[in-house]
């Protein structure tokens, strides 16, 4: 849901998404012309130009499973009135149509002032306030998705793909042995300010593939992270923490974190047959990085 794009134009490469908005948009009665590609990552996420609506296409087959999560969770936070993205009325969700998977939400104009690190903290302490227990969420599984692509990536070089899963198994093993500073929560599990949509009346969370009950540690972290790796503000960090209260860097456990979420950075740069010279560059870069186990390494935003 991230509100700058690029033009459909670059989705009608690929006929195959270009099939599923035209499928999916059918069945709702929608009208996909001169839609407006916003992000093409794991997900496929479309501006409708003619409704005030959002299309989320699932376009890779371990997030087929997430589709149904999502749904889950921006069900919870509707119901807690969490600062989110909320889901279109009237629709059954997932949209499953042949074999096209998407969900469909209420577009929220980007209008509002850029969001901060004091806006991600804020909209943090409402989500980890929802009650518990909370049994429509899974429990916080950091790993096992990371660990399921790296399997089905078929673009890794064997030597790559081994020592991630072996890194992963290592981290697997010491987060088990973590005690955790924080009482466990509603967790979203890709906190960072670029989930956030600065909308006309408040912030609002947008992006809930990876949302569980677990540590709320686990949402403090990618700010720290970013700050190091890649070079966000530090003004971001800092207010960050003044608002949560709770700065995860002075926890014993932050290091295991830190290795794990730079899982999750990498997972960002995994090689395609599509991949452009930068994203693969930046692949070896990450790599190298982890291999020789730099936690202060700065890293590259590239675009897919």
């Amino acid at each position: 849901m991230k509100p700058t794009g690029t033009v459909l134009t670059r989705a009608r490469r690929d006929e195959r998404l270009t099939t599923a908005l035209r499928a999916v948009c059918g069945e709702l009665g929608l009208n996909p012309a001169g839609a407006r590609l916003l992000r093409n990552d794991n997900n496929a996420v479309f501006q409708l130009a003619r409704d005030p609506v959002v299309v989320r296409l699932v376009t890779l087959p371990s997030y087929v499973p997430r589709a149904n999560l999502v749904v889950t969770a921006a069900t919870v936070f509707a119901e807690h009135d969490v600062p989110a993205i909320r889901l279109l009325p009237g629709v059954r969700q997932p949209v499953r149509v042949g074999e096209h998977v998407a969900t469909v939400w209420q577009s929220v104009p980007p209008v509002g002032p850029v969001p901060g690190g004091a806006d991600l903290a804020n909209l943090l302490r409402a989500v980890h306030a929802v009650p518990l227990p909370c049994r429509a969420l899974p429990s916080w599984d950091p790993l096992t998705d990371f660990d399921n692509r790296v399997r089905h990536t078929t673009t890794m070089a064997a030597a790559d793909r081994d020592f991630l899963l072996c890194r992963s198994a290592e981290l697997a093993a010491a987060v088990a042995e973590v005690r955790f500073a924080l009482p466990p929560a509603v967790v979203h599990g890709d906190a960072h300010v670029g989930n956030i949509i600065p909308g006309p009346d408040r912030p609002v969370l947008c992006d809930f593939d990876s949302c569980a009950v677990g540590p709320p540690e686990w949402d403090l972290t990618p700010v720290a992270v970013s700050r190091v790796r890649l070079g966000k503000p530090a003004a971001h960090q800092r207010d960050f923490i003044k608002t949560y209260g709770f700065d995860v860097r002075d926890w014993d456990g932050f290091e295991i974190l830190h290795g794990i979420r730079d899982l999750k950075l990498i997972a960002g740069v995994f090689p395609r047959a599509t991949s452009s010279p930068a994203v693969l560059a930046e692949f070896d870069r990450r790599m190298a990085s982890l291999r020789a186990g730099r936690l202060s390494d700065r890293w590259r935003t590239v675009r897919r």
